[in-house]
């Protein structure tokens, strides 16, 4: 080691600074990650082991709570962490537990019927590195979240054929010439 080299590693010794604790200085900030360590600090946010942090608003019945196999009914509304609201159902919407984005299917399954949440969704369990329409890559998801009802996609079934069955019978495809 030179000299010069030698009498900065010894200066920054005498006051507490190493070069590797500089470099972290200099390291540019992820401001996702920034958004997240604040955000699980403020009171009553809880972030769960993958990350995925909720509020609740209205704690709902405290019973059962849905599952992959099941089709929840609800409202929400979609926000960036800037506010911008990139996608909201006012009115009651049925959704696949299964097949929607990760962080928005793990938070789905915490919730009882009745219940109101706001989740934030960090990238990873969101749309990740993609843009997806006005949802720029790396984004974090903020949606408030209302479960009226959820039902299992076997009983969705089975109410269908009820129905169909009501109207005279099963449908008939069109004939062909």
């Amino acid at each position: 080691m030179s000299r010069m080299r030698l009498g900065i590693v010894l200066s920054l010794a005498m006051v507490g600074a190493t070069p590797a604790s500089l470099a972290a200085q200099t390291t540019p900030v992820d401001p996702v990650t920034v958004f997240l360590l604040h955000n699980r600090t403020v009171q009553g946010v809880v972030e769960t082991p993958s990350g995925l942090q909720y509020k609740v608003i209205a704690p709902g019945d405290g019973g059962v709570r849905p599952s992959d196999a099941d089709v929840v009914l609800i409202t929400y509304k979609g926000m960036l962490t800037d506010g911008t609201t990139f996608d909201e159902a006012a009115r009651p919407t049925p959704m696949p537990v299964a097949e929607v984005v990760p962080g928005f299917s793990e938070g789905l399954k915490l919730m009882p019927r009745g219940a109101t949440y706001r989740f934030w969704i960090k990238p990873e369990l969101g749309y990740g590195d993609a843009a997806t329409g006005p949802i720029p890559a790396h984004s974090i998801l903020v949606f408030d979240l209302q479960l009226l009802d959820f039902k299992s996609m076997d009983e969705i079934r089975r109410m269908q054929m009820q129905a169909q069955q009501q109207q005279g019978g099963m449908p008939v495809a069109p004939a062909t010439r």
